[in-house]
């Protein structure tokens, strides 16, 4: 939910705004974009030094950006900017601005010339958090549509136990992926990826494997993820990296995918079955490298077990979703392994056609349902791919 999005957080001067650093880290590794405002009274905790570096942006705290030149930061485009606003760590100081309407600090400033959502995590001693004004506070923010993520009970600085402690890191990240799925087709809905290439070793340095990279499962797994929805993405061996949101499993061979697949089958409403597993493994593994000979070597293969089938043959209201992808007679193929292996509907894809298929970033796609309705795509990013493959399952749903 979070990747793409533009996050403005503000730091205000508490003895929590250290945990600004980790919520920085969490959102960047969900793939947000982040710009830090600090007031000035937060920088006696935490360094705009240590914010900026991990923001990758420059921290904001004042409307003059360089007085000799004349040049200010832009409160008002900074607003717009946002797709949301987290202040946090929030002080009873700063909720008691907001809630009146204060503009004394670049941070207020741009508060009130956003358009977009705003969720304020309060962190103060308890007393503070207790008292009527504050509460009160509170109130109107949440009346004007602010949204409260509301403090821990726990440990205060003042050596008080209490409600009135900044909740963790990773439980505002949670709060967040929750409030902005609200809504979304896909929530509730655990999904089933596989991606990538399978590798069936024959000796501990070889193996056989095939082109795959991955990325349309990735893709399609953040898609998800955007959408609502919890993927399970089980990966076989490529160096692509997958957000937090994505709840990410990686194997090696066509076996091993099998077990994680069968492990997850029956929690799940869907499978996507993006990966290119491998047909063949060899009958023998060669525990030591295998020598090179001036004689001619053969290696003796057996069938894999088929993933897909053995999930056909035993989904109940699963939803199954696969892959084709052919260098010859793909439409008549994919037909009957629409039909063979159970499908809701299947994706095909052919090697043939220019920029599509492995390695690339990029694919042409054409989905055939039950009824063989046959839908043709352009060719399109796998970003873009992978929404018109999910919009395809929303309609399942």
């Amino acid at each position: 939910m979070l990747r793409g999005s533009n996050v403005l957080l503000c730091v205000t001067g508490s003895i929590a705004a250290y945990k600004s650093s980790f919520i920085i880290r969490l959102l960047v590794k969900a793939g947000a974009n982040v710009q830090v405002i600090m007031t000035q009274a937060s920088k006696e905790f935490v360094t705009p030094l240590t914010l900026g570096t991990l923001s990758k942006n420059p921290v904001l705290t004042d409307f003059v950006k360089n007085s000799d030149a004349g040049v200010w930061n832009n409160h008002v485009d900074l607003g717009l900017w946002a797709d949301f606003i987290l202040v946090a760590p929030a002080t009873a100081n700063t909720i008691a601005k907001m809630a009146h309407g204060e503009a004394d600090s670049f941070l207020l400033a741009t508060y009130l010339s956003a358009k977009c959502p705003v969720y304020v995590a309060p962190a103060m001693d308890l007393d503070m958090y207790q008292h009527a004004s504050t509460k009160d506070n509170l109130f109107l923010l949440e009346e004007r549509g602010n949204i409260i993520i509301k403090p821990k009970y726990g440990e205060l600085a003042s050596g008080l136990v209490g409600e009135g402690r900044l909740a963790e890191p990773e439980e505002i990240l949670a709060f967040l992926e929750l409030s902005l799925a609200a809504g979304k087709p896909l929530v509730g809905k655990k999904i089933l990826v596989t991606a990538g290439p399978t590798h069936e070793s024959i000796d501990p340095v070889r193996f056989i494997g095939n082109r795959s990279s991955g990325k349309m499962g990735f893709a399609i797994a953040e898609a998800i993820a955007e959408q609502g929805g919890e993927p399970i993405l089980i990966a076989g061996p490529t160096s692509l990296e997958s957000s937090a949101e994505i709840k990410r499993i990686n194997v090696e061979s066509a076996n091993e995918m099998l077990a994680e697949c069968k492990n997850v089958f029956s929690d799940v409403d869907a499978v996507i079955m993006a990966a290119a597993v491998a047909d063949f493994t060899p009958i023998q593994k060669q525990i030591q490298k295998i020598k090179k000979a001036d004689s001619k070597m053969s290696i003796a293969l057996k069938p894999t077990e088929d993933i897909l089938l053995y999930l056909g043959n035993h989904k109940k209201e699963q939803v199954l979703v696969g892959f084709a992808m052919e260098t010859e007679n793909g439409l008549e193929n994919a037909k009957k392994k629409l039909k063979s292996k159970n499908l809701a509907f299947i994706v095909y894809n052919s090697l043939n056609e220019k920029g599509a298929g492995f390695q690339h970033d990029t694919n042409k796609i054409v989905i055939i349902d039950q009824h063989n309705k046959i839908t043709n795509f352009e060719l399109k990013s796998k970003q873009e791919v992978a929404n018109d493959i999910i919009d395809e399952l929303i309609k399942y749903f």
